[in-house]
């Protein structure tokens, strides 16, 4: 995605107007791109947008410029250039662009969660789990001072290639590394699966994830978590902020929407890929909870090259 030209982050600039510069440079049209280091893209819009349903990867969010909110149940998540968001599951949630103009554009990182890099960090600082009780699996907080200089080193070695495979992932490290160490560390501690219940709920999710179009039904998920229904219940609604059958159907609806967008599916091919028996049915709720009909949010999201 880059060349070997420098991107010419200017070094007197205050850290988050150079983070922007960098993030315009690598991203000039609206939507997420890729970057030359796995795992790691930018994002931008031109313009506010209204609340709508997302999937959010295991990842890192920091902010350059402008505004999101997130919303999970009736907690609200703000993330801009003082505060940054932490994920530690596939989420379904809802967001809106909450700032963003043609002059001054919403401008973001996104590092995707690497458990195998997280799990070696947390055999280095000898760090135990999140405890019995699960955390929730979306967290906002202020951006320290190190996360945000690394976060610029990270976008300035994007500049060139070498720089991004030699020092790409020793960057992306310490990024894990800072949040670890921040407030939101608990996040990414029950990402890696030592010990607590929030383990047992990522089985569960794993296998949502891969048998979504299947018969899914709560009393079998319980029993792939370890749980009885009662206590999975609600260590589910804990960490994911949605019932099993309302995570399920989400996560359907996001799978169809990726198959319209991405490799050009029809409402009904993808309505049959992700298990449902109707496709009127499935037009119904696709339209009830992405707010538009298949056809025009497909077209949305192939216009805006997001992340379906």
């Amino acid at each position: 995605m880059t060349s070997d030209a420098g991107l010419g982050a200017l070094p007197h600039l205050p850290v988050d107007r150079r983070m922007a510069d960098l993030i315009a440079a690598l991203a000039p049209n609206e939507g997420i791109v890729a970057t030359d280091i796995p795992g790691v893209s930018v994002m931008r819009s031109n313009r506010a947008q209204p609340r709508r349903p997302v999937v959010y990867t295991p990842s890192v969010v920091i902010v350059a410029q402008g505004r999101k909110v997130g919303y999970v149940g009736e907690t609200v998540h703000v993330y801009d250039r003082d505060h940054y968001l932490v994920l530690s599951v596939l989420m379904p949630f809802e967001c809106e662009i909450a700032l963003a103009t043609p002059q001054e554009p919403f401008l973001g990182l996104k590092v995707a969660v690497d458990t195998v890099v997280l799990g070696e960090l947390m055999m280095a600082l000898e760090a135990e789990g999140p405890g019995v009780s699960p955390v929730p699996a979306v967290c906002s907080s202020r951006l320290p001072p190190q996360l945000r200089d690394a976060a610029l080193r990270l976008l300035s070695c994007l500049s060139s290639r070498q720089d991004s495979r030699v020092l790409g992932p020793q960057l992306v490290r310490e990024i894990l590394y800072r949040v670890l160490q921040s407030d939101q560390g608990l996040a990414l501690r029950a990402l890696s699966g030592v010990g607590g219940n929030f383990g047992q709920i990522a089985r569960a999710l794993q296998r949502i994830h891969v048998e979504y179009a299947s018969a899914l039904d709560v009393e079998s998920l319980a029993d792939t978590a370890g749980m009885s229904v009662s206590a999975f219940h609600q260590h589910f609604k804990t960490v994911t902020a949605n019932s099993p059958i309302q995570y399920i159907k989400s996560i359907r609806l996001h799978k169809a929407r990726l198959l319209m967008a991405k490799a050009g599916h029809s409402a009904k091919s993808a309505s049959v890929a992700v298990g449902y028996a109707s496709t009127s049915q499935f037009s119904r709720e696709f339209k009830r909870f992405f707010g538009a009909s298949p056809g025009e949010e497909t077209a949305r999201v192939r216009h805006l090259q997001l992340e379906a």
